[in-house]
């Protein structure tokens, strides 16, 4: 998953961003109005985590900018600002949760689970597709009782073609999704393809049915097998 965190206490963002990167996130980090502006129409991130409180712009108009051009996006607005009528509006305006300082990263990391869980109609952190259990809270894929053996990016690129299954995936959204910002130039190269490759090989010995799909000249298609 590919986070920006937004947040101009820098001690803080850093905290979030070293937790987070333990958990299995990607991060960046913005600690303006502006660069958080610049980097959402660049990018493509899969949740905001954002301050009000920013030192040029206030926190509510990223928040506006950021619905109006990207409807997938997943915001947690993270601030100081307890009152009642912050929280509506913000939440009003699309952001997912309000999050109020000081707070717990592990009320925090499960906030964020809870977020995606809704925003992929998923009622439990454990996603049930095919023969397949993976436990997005432990990041384990399970067949027939036996975990499979994964490595971080090869979780990765499953987790996420299993949240958008039976959506055609491209090899840039895959990129973005596990290098986040910082784009390999050749991310069209074959290094998407081997992890695939690799990811698909070691799914053979423990599934069967050809449901990892690529899609010539474009992705990946995660299909669920009736």
């Amino acid at each position: 998953m590919n986070i920006l965190i937004v947040e101009d206490e820098r001690s803080l963002s850093k905290e979030i961003k070293k937790f987070l990167e333990g958990e299995g996130f990607n991060c960046s980090e913005a600690h303006t109005g502006q660069s958080a502006s610049e980097m959402i129409f660049v990018n493509e991130y899969d949740l905001l985590l954002l301050d009000l409180g920013l030192p040029d712009l206030d926190g509510l108009n990223i928040l506006k900018e950021a619905m109006a051009g990207k409807n997938n996006l997943a915001t947690i607005i993270i601030s100081a600002r307890t009152s009642l009528e912050d929280k509506i509006k913000g939440l009003n305006m699309g952001a997912d949760d309000y999050l109020s300082k000081p707070f717990s990263l592990l009320e925090l990391k499960s906030r964020i689970m809870a977020v995606m869980r809704r925003k992929h109609g998923i009622k439990e952190n454990i996603v049930k597709i095919n023969n397949l259990e993976i436990n997005l809270d432990k990041r384990e894929v399970i067949s027939d009782e036996q975990i499979i053996d994964l490595t971080r990016k090869e979780y990765d690129i499953l987790s996420f073609l299993v949240l958008n299954k039976n959506k055609v995936v491209s090899r840039f959204q895959i990129a973005e999704h596990i290098w986040g910002d910082i784009i390999e130039e050749n991310y069209n190269s074959n290094y998407i393809d081997v992890h695939v490759k690799n990811l698909r090989k070691k799914l053979s010995y423990h599934t069967s049915g050809e449901f990892l799909e690529t899609i010539r000249g474009i992705g990946f298609r995660f299909n669920e097998l009736e």
